[in-house]
This record gives C-alpha cells, sequence and structure tokens, in this order.
C-alpha cells in the first residue's frame, strides 16, 4: 500500500480521492487534511476531471477528528485556545474544499462516516451509500460542539430541527434511516458496481452545464426568486453556446443518446 495519505486516480473524467490513513481509520490527521487540499488545489486546475468521487480506504470512510493530536496538542505548552483553533484551522479547510470544488461531487461512504468526517462526505453534492455505511455528528460523546461546517452543511440537508436533534442526541445513523432523512442519495447493495454507474452517469453528462447548474443551485439558497431566475438567465446565455448544447439539441431532434465532450 502507498504510503501517501491521498490516493487519486482518474479516469474517464471522474477523480477518485480515496482517504488512505487506514491505521487511524481515515482520521482528519494534519497530514490527511493537508493531502486533500493539495489534491483539491491540484484538481482545480485539470480539464480532464468531470467529476470528483471522495472515498476511503479499507472499509471505513473517515472516522472523524485526529483525537490523539487533540491531546497532544493541549497538552503541550501552546495556549488551549490556540491549540484549538490551530487543528480545527486545517480541518475545516479541507472540508471547505471539498464543498467548493467546481465540478459535481460524490461522497462515496462505506462503513464510517462520524463527526468531521461525516462532514466532508454531506460537503459532497451526492452521497452513495453501502448496506453498512453509518453517519453521525456525535461530538456530543466526546463533550464537544460541533465544528468543521456541521452548521452550514447539516440543517440544509435535514432542516434546522433535525440537524438539532442528529447533534443533540449524537445518534449514529445506519444506511437505511440516513436514506430516509435524505443524507444517502442511494444505499447499493452491489455498491461498487452501482456506485460507479451513478458516478459514469454524471461524469458523461454536459460538464459546463453541470457546473453551471451546481454554481446557481447554490447561490439560489441565499436568493429570492427574481434573483434565482436572473442568475440562471444570465447563466443560461453562456451555456447555450457551449458544444454539449449543440449536441444535446441535435441528438434531442435525432432522437439518440448525446455524446458530450465536457466542452
Amino acid at each position: 500500500m502507498s504510503d501517501d495519505a491521498v490516493l487519486l486516480d482518474v479516469e474517464n473524467g471522474v477523480a477518485t480521492m480515496t482517504l488512505n490513513k487506514p491505521e487511524v481509520r481515515n482520521a482528519l490527521t494534519a497530514e490527511l487534511s493537508h493531502a486533500i487540499i493539495d489534491t483539491i488545489d491540484d484538481l482545480e486546475t485539470r480539464d480532464d476531471v468531470r467529476c470528483l468521487v471522495v472515498t476511503g480506504q479499507e472499509g471505513t470512510f473517515c472516522a472523524g477528528g485526529d483525537i490523539n493530536s487533540m491531546v497532544e496538542r493541549m497538552s503541550g505548552d501552546m495556549p488551549l485556545h490556540d491549540a484549538v483553533r490551530n487543528i480545527q484551522q486545517v480541518t475545516s479547510r479541507a472540508v471547505r474544499r471539498v464543498y467548493e470544488f467546481h465540478r459535481p461531487t460524490v461522497a462515496k461512504v462505506d462503513g464510517a462516516a462520524f463527526g468531521a468526517g461525516g462532514n466532508l462526505a454531506i460537503a459532497c453534492d451526492c452521497l452513495v451509500a453501502s448496506e453498512r455505511a453509518r453517519i453521525g455528528f456525535g461530538f456530543r460523546q466526546v463533550g464537544l460542539a460541533v465544528d468543521s461546517g456541521t452548521s452550514y452543511l447539516l440543517p440544509r440537508i435535514v432542516g434546522e430541527n433535525v440537524a438539532k436533534e442528529l447533534v443533540f442526541t449524537g445518534e449514529l445513523l445506519d444506511a437505511e434511516r440516513a436514506s430516509e432523512l435524505g443524507i444517502f442519495n442511494h444505499v447499493y447493495e452491489d455498491f461498487d458496481a452501482e456506485a460507479e454507474e451513478f458516478v459514469a452517469s454524471i461524469a458523461e453528462g454536459p460538464s459546463v452545464a453541470l457546473e453551471t447548474s451546481k454554481r446557481l443551485i447554490e447561490q439560489g439558497l441565499s436568493s429570492d426568486l427574481k434573483q434565482a431566475q436572473d442568475d440562471e438567465a444570465a447563466a443560461q446565455a453562456a451555456v447555450f453556446a457551449t458544444h454539449d448544447h449543440e449536441e444535446g439539441a441535435t441528438a434531442f431532434m435525432e432522437s439518440r443518446s448525446p455524446e458530450f465532450e465536457g466542452e
């Protein structure tokens, strides 16, 4: 196995970023968080990536923050406030870089996604899960308030009252319950094959249009209807000029499936 904290594979427009710290159940150590940030920074510059998949090595998505490092730093010479802030900054930035990635993102959740690891998963646009997947935001279990983006990300998916319940109780959701709440888009029995098919359906799409739609949906969450419609009209004028729109329109008229090229 590679010693790299993150493994990256790019094939057929799909970049798969695998968290590779199984000895700590892929917890967000400083090393792993920096590796996520650096990987996303690199992917932002590539034209061959149409979809990003985030997953974990050896049956765990991400076990959350690095508790051992927290204890070590807080027992050192650094003031408590500074130690906590330093740990939080890099973890939060890793989650934020996934959330801000310009192309569609899919969390492929197998096994556990806890705490900050849960946030890393819900920072993605869509989540697909195996039947054994689990997700929770139980910061209370270690006597802590939410961090790394829970207060922003979770209510946008499940609503304010359900988000509060999940945080107050620390409930660990199984795959079926997480799907019922809208956290997991799909739970697959034949996980790898069905997840691959789902991701391929996104990567084969008109990437400029999908990137634009992603941005518009995110903007729409904080705007009124008129502003959203105005933003859509302005964006649509640009997307209308793409090769993929021409191909899509032609394919529709010819009653065939379009072959999008991502431009």
